[in-house]
């Protein structure tokens, strides 16, 4: 079946679309990826400056959130459209669609509810084609957090590894999965990725400059030892995991109050502490679980002074790009929430439940028709237990960390 996986994450910069065919043989428990390209396109700037000022911890109104539902969805299928052409030659059979996250309801350490915008009836009307969204709601009604939900791609495909392997993201909210031998398998939000640094830069550059381009404010100051050690005191890191987070938490106002109390730092200082910020609290979570090697994915691989700290930080792992598993590090997650939308039309659950903390397997996410009348095709006998990746669709660049 040939599926469109379409994602924005917590940066909230652009969307992205990848394409692939995807073919399951019950008989080897394998579902067979063979990844056929990403295109990606930026938010309207309008649009994007009016997500921003809605999102929490500003008020907001119903209206402005019918509103941006509505721009979501739209931007999400000019996108699927442009991916039908130009990767599946206008033969995709399905989109799966992580719309936007604006809210993650987190209180005493569960999680109440979620939000994702990107009403899908517009993705379905503009491509014609079958929509699978809202995958979060099913595992947070089960008890589960939500997120990460990409943690049961990550299993199948670290599985069957040698020693702890990990899967690392790196988006405004950075999250691993860890794969013990002997022992269940791990995942969760390890605190901000790119989120706070983003935050800083557009805050001190006076909204110049959107995010530290190839690292170069973070390697022209110094780390903050006092700064960051204030930082490591929030109360997140410590909470049992499952556990996720958002900018709900990681805003830029919880930046302004950590800073009142320093002066005027030099900004290249700021930025700096907060990439040793992010490189120390994913490393600490990897270190604590013993990972032998960790495939790193997302936009912060594109940071070579965040991969450097990371590197230092992990003293001797292994820091690898998901590109070596088959799936490029800037498209992952694209191809993540693809294989998503396959279970579920094929009536698989999504989730894994010693990932999330939901009270078991589930089917995620609602289907919205297409042009034609829907079909759903009879679900295989056993779920696949491995996810293979096979390079003969597309040539992909492939993604060396810096």
């Amino acid at each position: 079946m040939r599926v469109i996986g379409l994602m924005s994450g917590t940066s909230y910069d652009a969307v992205d679309a990848a394409a692939c065919d995807l073919d399951h043989r019950p008989e080897e428990r394998a579902l067979h990826l063979t990844p056929l390209g990403m295109v990606s396109e930026p938010y309207p700037a309008g649009l994007r400056v009016d997500l921003e000022r809605a999102l929490p911890p500003a008020p907001t109104a119903l209206a402005e959130v019918c509103r941006l539902d509505t721009r979501i969805g739209q931007a999400f299928g000019r996108l699927a459209v442009r991916a039908d052409r130009e990767l599946c030659r206008g033969r995709a059979q399905l989109v799966a669609s992580h719309g936007q996250t604006v809210y993650h309801w987190a209180a005493d350490g569960q999680i109440h509810g979620t939000l994702q915008l990107g009403e899908p009836a517009w993705i379905a009307e503009a491509t014609g084609r079958p929509v699978v969204s809202g995958f979060r709601t099913r595992d947070v009604a089960a008890g589960g957090q939500g997120a990460p939900l990409v943690g049961l791609i990550d299993l199948m495909l670290l599985r069957g590894r040698p020693g702890v392997p990990a899967a690392l993201n790196i988006g405004g909210i950075a999250n691993v999965t860890v794969v013990p031998r002997h022992a269940d398998p791990v995942a969760f939000d390890t605190g901000p990725g790119n989120a706070l640094i983003d935050a800083a830069v557009r805050e001190l550059s006076c909204g110049r400059l959107a995010y530290d381009e190839d690292g170069a404010l973070a390697a022209a100051g110094r780390v903050h030892e006092g700064l960051l050690r204030q930082l490591l005191t929030e109360p997140y890191y410590r909470l049992p995991e499952p556990r996720t987070t958002g900018k709900e938490l990681f805003h830029p106002g919880y930046l302004r109050s950590h800073l009142g109390e320093f002066g005027q730092l030099p900004p290249q200082d700021v930025v700096a502490t907060l990439t040793r910020l992010t490189a120390r609290t994913v490393a600490d979570a990897l270190r604590r679980l013993g990972a032998t090697e960790v495939f790193a994915s997302g936009g912060g691989v594109r940071n070579p002074t965040l991969t450097a700290m990371l590197r230092a930080e992990l003293a001797g792992t292994r820091l690898r790009a998901s590109d070596e598993l088959g799936l490029p590090a800037a498209a992952k997650e694209a191809y993540a929430f693809a294989v998503l939308g396959y279970l579920t039309l094929h009536g698989l659950p999504g989730n894994a439940p010693g990932c999330t903390g939901a009270a078991g397997p589930r089917l995620l996410g609602s289907i919205t028709p297409g042009s034609r009348p829907l079909r759903l095709p009879a679900p295989p006998p056993l779920a696949p237990h491995s996810l293979s990746v096979r390079a003969d669709g597309v040539n992909v660049p492939v993604c060396a960390l810096p």
